[in-house]
């Protein structure tokens, strides 16, 4: 039982004992104790005056003398206008830390064969270009919300829709049969969603100098874009893939092979996984049976020109195309196919689309059409809605190849932690092959650590020199803090100190110590909070506290030389217990920590 239930238990004792009534759960509010205030937790008892019929300050001094002699958790209190702050007895924080260490695997919640079954969609790449930044924070916040999910006991099915089909991919397509003169992966040495971007980039390079010399002739800007023939061509292009062309389909599985063959080295190295993909190539047909039987059944309606619409006025919304006048769906369309598939696939509960926040409209649209076309599931999706991700000099654009790329940005980040490992000592004493490994461990730590700390809703800004300092709230710092505290238990190893199963509970404490001690039984409601808000920044901000926590107690009290074995000992195991924590709350981050360094 966590301390707070205990407290909990024993002020309403206080109140039906006190004033023979019976609190509310809801009334009997508990927060930390604020610093600058002696005690663990406060009590706020405005909510149980109605019950008390007396002042605050009267109310909290009868709970506290209770608490104070019928207790033994509460060793001292104080009263500050109506607060009642409650000092746990020294003992307490001991066997606490003793259940805590009794328990590996504390913080998290078995995944039972019945438990709520959550799918995650995540990553969503466009088979036109690589993996840049964007797709970098989506992958790691997706990851970590999967990672959270199932430490809450959850049952979780990783997946990603590929957009493997479409104008964008039609321009890569083009470009390549254009002006590539047959160059493969093999022949350029380039990944392949590398070398398909390229010619990405290069379409929109053609595309602008064919609409300057349009309008150089004297058409305006949408005259030229009308009459475009390298856009008609990409048109005709789709309409041929759609139409099952031989040429155009054979053309556009060898290209996305590429693709996909350089996409799966970046998952790999981002430490991404899936348990099932799914692509538009195949999941857009499922959305024109849907749309047309919503046609048929009067749910949409058709324009004079052929195109398919909902009107959403009903719903204080407008008008959405689903079927375009040539019979090419949209993404709409297609997510309506993807969804069907997957609650077919799967028994799933509860649908989360991590997808950033300029599609707020899309999913409110997509939840309205599926429970338009009858689907129980429509009003339940979730959209896990994230900011947008810039570097210090602003957006990226991948039309004009502007965008960071994933890859590279990763490489950047393991030599630029080997550089400042070294410059800082931290590579002293260890081989070739582990400075390899700590490099790229601190690398993408500190990538993952940057990005996940954040609150998710926020938009923000990637600083690589920022995120890899030693110091501050970074993964190398915490990394580098498990990596001490890992020194300290092997050298407590040689020196064949043995850690008793049963700790002194009568050692005295230091109010840091006690402090250390009530962070770690946190850990646990704040996993199912993050669990809870869909928020895995929580994580990341909890773990940093108690580093940052750790390091000033690291730094105060000794703990090898520490004479009162008793009291070393306890030290050890709150170090042991630190370190293993800090693992845990980063493994959900899908970030390794280093045992040396």
């Amino acid at each position: 039982m966590q301390i707070e239930q205990i407290l909990q238990e024993a002020v309403s004792s206080a109140i039906r004992e006190l004033y023979q009534a019976t609190a509310k759960a809801s009334q009997i509010t508990l927060q930390k104790t604020k610093k600058e205030f002696k005690g663990h937790y406060t009590l706020v008892t405005f909510p149980l005056l109605k019950i008390s019929r007396k002042s605050p300050e009267q109310t909290a001094q009868e709970i506290g003398k209770w608490l104070l002699e019928q207790s033994p958790v509460v060793s001292e209190y104080n009263v500050i206008k109506g607060f009642l702050n409650l000092t746990i007895a020294p003992g307490v924080w001991i066997e606490l830390l003793q259940r805590i260490d009794a328990q590996p695997d504390y913080g998290f919640t078995p995944v039972a064969d019945d438990a709520p079954l959550y799918m995650v969609e995540y990553s969503s790449p466009n088979t036109n270009k690589p993996l840049h930044l964007g797709h970098v924070r989506n992958n790691l916040l997706g990851h970590a919300l999967c990672e959270v999910l199932q430490a809450n006991g959850k049952r979780v099915v990783k997946t990603n829709i590929v957009n493997d089909r479409g104008i964008h991919i039609c321009k890569s397509m083009l470009a390549w049969q254009k002006w590539g003169n047959g160059e493969t992966p093999a022949s350029s040495g380039k990944k392949g969603d590398h070398l398909i971007g390229d010619y990405y980039v290069l379409f929109d390079k053609k595309y602008k100098e064919e609409l300057a010399t349009l309008q150089a002739e004297g058409l305006t800007t949408e005259q030229a874009e009308e009459q475009s023939a390298l856009m008609e061509e990409a048109r005709e292009m789709l309409r041929k893939w759609e139409a099952h062309d031989a040429e155009t389909v054979n053309l556009w599985k060898m290209m996305n092979g590429w693709v996909y063959a350089g996409f799966d080295e970046t998952y790999r190295q981002m430490g991404v996984t899936f348990d099932k993909i799914y692509y538009e190539s195949q999941t857009y047909l499922a959305g024109k049976e849907e749309v047309l039987r919503g046609l048929e059944e009067g749910q949409f309606y058709r324009r004079e020109d052929g195109s398919v619409w909902a009107d959403l006025t009903p719903f204080g919304l407008d008008h959405k195309l689903l079927l375009r006048s040539d019979g090419t769906s949209v993404y709409m369309t297609q997510d309506i196919g993807t969804a069907r598939m997957r609650f077919n696939d799967y028994p799933i509960d509860t649908m989360i689309y991590v997808v950033g926040n300029e599609q707020n409209y899309h999913f409110q649209v997509l939840s309205l059409l599926l429970d338009m076309l009858g689907f129980e599931f429509g009003k339940g999706l979730v959209h896990f809605s994230y900011g947008m991700v810039e570097l210090p000099e602003g957006k990226m654009k991948s039309r004009e190849g502007t965008v960071v790329d994933a890859d590279d940005l990763m490489a950047e980040m393991i030599a630029t932690a080997r550089e400042t490992s070294q410059e800082l000592g931290k590579l002293e004493g260890v081989s070739e092959e582990e400075a390899d490994a700590i490099s790229r461990m601190v690398g993408l730590g500190a990538l993952k650590y940057f990005i996940l700390k954040v609150d998710p809703k926020k938009n923000m800004t990637f600083n690589p020199k920022e995120s890899i300092d030693f110091n501050g709230n970074t993964g190398p710092f915490i990394q580098y803090t498990h990596a001490r505290i890992r020194s300290v238990l092997r050298k407590a190893a040689d020196q064949v100190i043995t850690l008793p199963e049963m700790m002194d509970n009568t050692v005295p404490l230091s109010e840091k110590e006690e402090g250390l001690v009530q962070l770690l039984t946190e850990f646990a409601a704040v996993v199912q909070q993050a669990g809870a808000e869909y928020n895995v920044s929580l994580i990341g901000n909890y773990i940093y506290e108690l580093v940052k926590e750790y390091n000033q107690f690291y730094h105060d009290y000794p703990i090898l030389k520490e004479e009162n074995t008793a009291l070393r000992d306890f030290r050890l195991v709150l170090s042991k217990n630190i370190a293993l924590t800090i693992q845990k709350g980063m493994k959900l981050f899908g970030i390794d920590v280093p045992e040396r360094m």
